[in-house]
């Protein structure tokens, strides 16, 4: 099994094709790319048989068993793609990736591609059956941190290079949004010769304004404690009209699981004894931690007793305005 992201893909795909490919991932981006490079890397060698088998809930699985045993009658390789966009083959549809991927067929270079999944259906038999035998590409989301370093290299693929203060407005820019921050990025090869510096006016000329703000970014700014960031996020979710029932039951989870994780660890459990329990995956197994040290289990019982009267101003139980209040909240947490 090979764990490859789509930037090792395009190099691992020079030297040839593997027999099975499974992509996955929350950036759909990163996804529709890796599916073009390997496409275009069948091209090259040959694999001129392509069929599409998409998946839907009526989907008769019989079919992948045909399609993986026919050949071709004007080509000897061929690409066989399974689209599931549904990301839950079902019982059924289990048992038949899993006889797929315990007998590849010959000739064929077979592409999985689903959506993001979560951690039961990466660790299901059909998803561990297919991971053993073929080549997993995860199309992580970028985060805010890795951003300028992504907008930089994507840059340097056109020949440009830019200002640091030039890239941090692209970056705040396109935030949340990279096939916007794709689209600037071609927009500004195209009105550039290659070799030029770009500068804070040409950004500024260039790069619209799209950037699309997911209130699931809120609790890696607040626990990291990165306040510019997060006013930039609460202040783009406002003006989204981002209704703010969803952010506080967030940040309310949030706030109740850095409570569990002090108790555990006051009781003298270790965070990978307690990380499945309380869902600490991602980038929340290095900020929970440290928000939880930060803060004290006094902060965060009066942040959940303060996320109960925001909650009381949302119902129209109590008087005040939730926004301001839900926005104080959070910049406090942040501090």
């Amino acid at each position: 099994m090979a764990q490859l992201n789509p930037h090792q893909l395009a190099e691992s795909l020079r030297g040839g094709l593997q027999p099975l490919y499974i992509i996955h991932g929350e950036e759909d981006l990163l996804r529709v790319e890796a599916l073009d490079h390997i496409r275009a890397a069948a091209r090259e060698h040959g694999y001129l048989n392509r069929e599409v088998i998409s998946v839907d809930a009526k989907f008769d699985w019989s079919e992948l068993r045909a399609a993986s045993q026919s050949v071709g009658l004007f080509a000897e390789l061929k690409l066989l793609e399974v689209h599931i966009p549904g990301g839950k083959p079902g019982k059924e549809g289990g048992e038949a990736l899993q006889e797929l991927a315990d007998g590849l067929p010959e000739d064929t270079c077979v592409l999985i591609l689903l959506p993001k999944l979560e951690r039961a259906q990466t660790q299901g038999k059909w998803f561990g059956a297919l991971a053993r035998h073929g080549s997993v590409v995860e199309a992580k989301a970028v985060s805010g941190q890795a951003l300028p370093q992504w907008i930089r290299q994507r840059l340097q693929h056109h020949n440009l290079d830019i200002e640091p203060d030039a890239l941090a407005l692209f970056a705040e820019r396109v935030e949340g949004n990279l096939l916007a921050a794709k689209q600037e990025i071609d927009k500004l090869a195209l009105l550039h010769p290659p070799g030029h510096l770009l500068n804070m006016a040409d950004a500024q000329m260039a790069v619209a304004n799209v950037a699309r703000f997911d209130v699931f970014q809120l609790a890696a700014a607040w626990m990291g404690g990165d306040a510019p960031r997060l006013l930039r996020l609460l202040e783009g979710l406002e003006a989204e009209g981002e209704e703010p029932v969803l952010l506080l039951w967030a940040v309310a989870e949030d706030v109740r699981t850095l409570i569990r994780l002090l108790a555990a660890l006051k009781q003298g459990q270790n965070l990978a004894e307690v990380r499945n329990t309380l869902r600490l995956w991602g980038d929340k197994q290095t900020l929970a931690p440290k928000a939880a040290k930060r803060l004290g289990i006094n902060r965060l019982l009066a942040a959940l007793q303060e996320c109960a009267r925001i909650d009381r101003q949302i119902k129209g139980a109590e008087d005040g305005a939730a926004w301001p209040q839900f926005k104080h909240l959070l910049m406090s947490l942040a501090a």
